[in-house]
């Protein structure tokens, strides 16, 4: 699931990979377990970024804009807590080969299970987009931005 920071940076800065280190730096301390890779063999071949927010911050102590929180509390019903898939990466070379529908089985089962209730996903990708409404995701769009803004609350597993 993970790697070491630096393996990390190495992989980010081959051709094509676009990672955002600042946020990672600022997620790792926290949480190991915010920076998911995906790797064929030994070779990271993509990567996702996640962490704990809410309605009312972007990240700790940095303030949501009116539209944004407007948006948020439009599809989750209020201010709450949730979690957000911050950024998703695949190689072009490994893209189209079910790896996307994959990984989003696996991130909401896996924050399923440390009981989270929640998962919010801003994305502009033709392929992210597809993913989740077939997954069922609730959906909004962030106009300023242009971004789509993804809702999934999550059952408990029983």
């Amino acid at each position: 699931m993970g790697c070491d920071l630096e393996e990390f940076r190495r992989y980010s800065q081959r051709d094509g990979v676009r990672a955002d280190l600042d946020v990672l730096e600022k997620l790792i301390p926290r949480d190991s377990s915010s920076l998911i890779v995906y790797r064929e063999g030994n070779e990271i071949i993509g990567h996702a970024m996640w962490h704990e927010t809410n309605t009312e911050e972007h990240r700790r102590g940095d303030p949501r804009d009116k539209e944004d929180r407007e948006v948020l509390e439009r599809l989750l019903g209020g201010k709450k807590d949730f979690i957000e898939l911050h950024e998703i990466w695949l190689m072009k070379e490994y893209r189209g080969k079910g790896y996307g529908k994959q990984f989003f089985e696996f991130f909401e089962e896996f924050i399923r299970s440390k009981g989270h209730g929640s998962i919010v996903f801003y994305a502009d990708h033709p392929a992210a987009l597809a993913i989740c409404r077939q997954r069922g995701y609730k959906e909004d769009y962030l106009a300023k931005e242009g971004w789509h803004v993804f809702y999934l609350p999550l059952k408990k597993r029983t």
